[in-house]
């Protein structure tokens, strides 16, 4: 098991995540309108968004995400009242990722904030597949070797249900110990 580097743009912000192993996460492209707009909002949509809209994502345990560098940084916004927590960074506007709650063991983290020097595709696995395709723009056509969104969200659920059961919601870097987000959201709604 590796150690997979993250790192925001500017260098402020620098951590890790522990334990990485092309099984112990998810790799996938999520088409949603929201992760669309998340990097529009920061003004990072040319580095996040690949050219039919869809953001890579690595999907860990909320507990192994460690942030040793900068963390005063983090900043959070939500895109509805009851929206994903979307986290970035106040210093260079980079997404680093989103959780659900601090009882959900879950952190997508964006590709942009992934600075690891190993070949992806050997750390993390290939890309599994695609999430909310209907959202894609400019003929996007999954490529065969994807799975079906079924059988990526199946996949995300059980990751999901195995990390809950181990207790991976905690520590955590992004709430404190009476699960509130160690920041503010700013809640932007349109």
């Amino acid at each position: 098991m590796a150690n997979l580097n993250l790192q925001c743009n500017c260098g402020n912000v620098q951590g890790f995540v522990k334990n990485v192993t092309p099984k112990s996460g998810n790799r996938c492209i999520c088409f949603c309108k929201d992760c669309q707009a998340f990097p529009n909002e920061l003004g990072q949509a040319d580095s996040v968004l690949d050219e039919h809209g869809g953001t890579e994502l690595f999907q860990a345990a909320l507990s192994h995400v460690n942030i040793t560098q900068g963390s005063d940084n983090l900043r959070c916004l939500r895109l509805t009242k009851k929206g994903l927590y979307r986290w970035y960074t106040d210093c260079c506007n980079t997404a680093v990722g989103n959780t659900v709650s601090a009882k959900i063991p879950f952190f997508g983290i964006v590709h942009s904030f992934i600075k690891d020097e190993m070949d992806r595709t050997e750390l993390l696995g290939p890309i599994r597949g695609a999430v909310f395709i209907k959202h894609a723009k400019d003929g996007y056509e999954k490529p065969d070797t994807y799975a079906s969104e079924l059988v990526v969200n199946l996949r995300v659920i059980a990751k999901l249900l195995v990390w809950k059961m181990k207790g991976f919601s905690k520590p955590s870097v992004f709430f404190d110990e009476n699960g509130r987000a160690i920041v503010k959201p700013n809640i932007i709604e349109k």
